[in-house]
C-alpha cells in the first residue's frame, strides 16, 4: 500500500511479534494465502499450556490451514471481499464508520499518512482505508521505530474504531471457512493491542520504549 524511507532500528521481541502479526494479517486480507504461506501456517504451534484468546486463535488458524487448499481459498476470498459488484464484507473503515465509501474518514487518514511520510503505491487500486493497508502501515510504524505514541494515535484514530467489528463479522460471514480463523486472530489481536497500549506507562508511550 505504501512506501516509506527510513532506517529500521533493532526491535524488541514484543515489537517484532506485533509487527509480524500486523504483516501477516495484511497479507491474508490483501489476497488469499499462496501455497508457501499456507504451508507455513499449517506448521504453526501455539503454547499448549497457554489458554488465551491469541493462543486459541493461532491453533484455529493452523487447523484451518491444514484443511485448506489454495484454489479453495481463492474462491473464498473472492466471495468474501470481491464478489460480483461487491463481496459479502466491505473491509474499509469508511464503510464501517459511515455506511459509504470514500467519505471523511478516508480524507482524515490520507492527511495523517502524508504527515507520517507514507504514500500510496501506483499499483494499489483499493483506497487507503482497506483493513490490509492499515495493518501494513502499523507494521511499518513498528518496524521503523516510530514511538508508541505515534503508533497508538494512528491505531486509535484509524483502526480501533471499527476493526474489532470487522473481524467479528468476518468470523460469522456465511462464506467464511478459513477466514473464520483469520477473523478470530484479528479480533484477539485487536483486543491484545488495546490492552497493551493501556498498560504502557506515560514515559514508555512518549519515549517509544518499554
Amino acid at each position: 500500500m505504501t512506501n516509506m524511507i527510513n532506517a529500521a532500528p533493532a526491535l524488541q521481541e514484543t515489537d517484532e511479534l506485533r509487527a509480524d502479526i500486523y504483516a501477516l494479517l495484511a497479507t491474508m486480507l490483501r489476497k488469499q494465502p499462496e501455497a508457501d504461506l499456507l504451508a507455513w501456517l499449517k506448521e504453526l504451534e501455539s503454547d499448549q499450556d497457554e489458554d488465551t484468546p491469541m493462543a486459541r486463535a493461532w491453533s484455529a488458524l493452523a487447523l484451518a490451514a491444514k484443511h485448506s487448499e489454495p484454489s479453495q481459498l481463492e474462491d473464498e476470498y473472492t466471495q468474501l471481499f470481491i464478489g460480483v459488484g461487491r463481496g459479502e464484507l466491505m473491509p474499509f473503515a469508511c464503510w464501517y464508520l459511515t455506511g459509504s465509501l470514500m467519505e471523511k474518514p478516508l480524507a482524515f487518514l490520507r492527511e495523517d499518512l502524508e504527515i507520517l511520510g507514507f504514500e500510496r503505491q501506483e499499483n494499489v487500486k483499493e483506497p487507503e482505508d482497506h483493513i490490509a493497508a492499515l495493518c501494513e502501515v502499523m507494521s511499518m510504524l513498528i518496524r521503523t521505530g516510530r514511538g508508541y505514541e505515534v503508533q497508538h494515535q494512528f491505531w486509535q484514530k484509524h483502526i480501533q474504531t471499527w476493526a474489532e467489528k470487522f473481524f467479528t463479522d468476518l468470523q460469522s460471514a456465511k462464506t467464511a471457512v478459513f477466514y473464520t480463523a483469520v477473523g478470530l486472530l484479528g479480533h484477539a489481536f485487536m483486543q491484545q493491542e488495546d490492552n497493551w497500549y493501556l498498560q504502557l506507562s506515560p514515559a514508555a508511550r512518549e519515549g517509544g520504549k518499554q
